[in-house]
């Protein structure tokens, strides 16, 4: 949902900087790393169903990696290693052994870190322990529960719908913030978030579930109207609830792995918090049906 951004500066030496486009972002870069990311998950979902569990320990190994770092630059120390090990377990225990399964994953991954930070310096302990557990649950059993939704009746389709809603959110935004954006929403956290690139997210999403929810699920066309208004509003409030913890501790993205997204986070923010909500909404709905 961004606004108009100002132009870009030159590069290192004089050298022109990247051609970026007037949200900010290298576009074709970011077409073509989301178009190749999309690849590889219908292959997960529809061809080779573990491909689905290695890409989800794959982005929460990475997310959390991500977030440890970020994490170090307010003073924040988490045990890298046993962070992003715990978090990759988490999704492939849901793959394999279901809710249980990622329920135990969930505790010993959070044990772990907080064994292996008992033996560290005491100095930030606090912090330590509460930054590992805030990573595993913000990004490593956000992501699983994508996979638990896999696990349900037609779950390839469902998960497929849910990332669709996440990158059509953010794609309708970024149009309508462009074209018609001018009232920012909360101008300390994110400027370049407005009401009229939100409006933009609704709208196209709403149409966008609705078609989607039809056509590929067989369920009412109104089905997509209630997803849609859920995530929207949850997406929206996981690009602000990065963008607090990027200006918290400093940072303008959390990595640098996807060119023109940023890190990993960068990309999944919106995707780990629709992700539980779509799993419930989709539960509720069928229990109505």
């Amino acid at each position: 949902m961004p606004t108009v951004q100002s132009p870009g500066q030159a590069g290192v030496g004089g050298a022109p900087a990247p051609k970026q486009s007037r949200a900010g972002r290298d576009l074709p870069a970011a077409i073509a790393v989301g178009v190749g990311l999309l690849v590889v998950l219908g292959l997960g979902l529809f061809v080779i169903h573990p491909l689905l569990a290695l890409l989800a320990a794959a982005a929460a190994a990475l997310g959390v990696y991500e977030v440890c770092r970020s994490l170090a630059h307010a003073g924040i120390r988490i045990p890298v290693v046993p962070a992003a090990f715990g978090a990759a377990i988490m999704p492939v225990a849901a793959y394999y052994g279901g809710a249980q399964a990622l329920i135990v994953a969930t505790v010993l991954a959070s044990f772990g870190v907080v064994g292996v930070r008992v033996f560290g310096p005491r100095q930030g302990m606090l912090l330590s322990v509460m930054g590992s557990l805030f990573a595993l649950t913000w990004v490593a059993l956000c992501v699983s529960l994508l996979v638990l939704l896999f696990g349900t009746h037609q779950g390839a389709v469902k998960v497929l719908i849910v990332i669709l809603m996440a990158v059509g959110n953010d794609t309708f935004g970024y149009i309508a913030g462009v074209l018609f954006g001018k009232h920012p929403i909360a101008p300390r956290i994110s400027p370049k978030k407005t009401w009229e690139g939100f409006a933009g997210s609704m709208l196209g999403s709403m149409a966008l579930a609705s078609v989607l929810v039809a056509f590929l699920l067989g369920d009412p066309w109104w089905h997509g109207l209630v997803l849609a208004f859920c995530l929207v509003w949850v997406a929206a409030l996981g690009d602000f609830a990065e963008s607090m913890v990027k200006r918290e501790i400093g940072v303008k993205d959390m990595g640098t792995m996807l060119p023109g997204h940023g890190g990993v986070m960068d990309r999944i923010d919106s995707i780990v918090f629709v992700a539980p909500v779509g799993y419930v909404v989709f539960e509720l709905l069928a229990l109505a049906q």
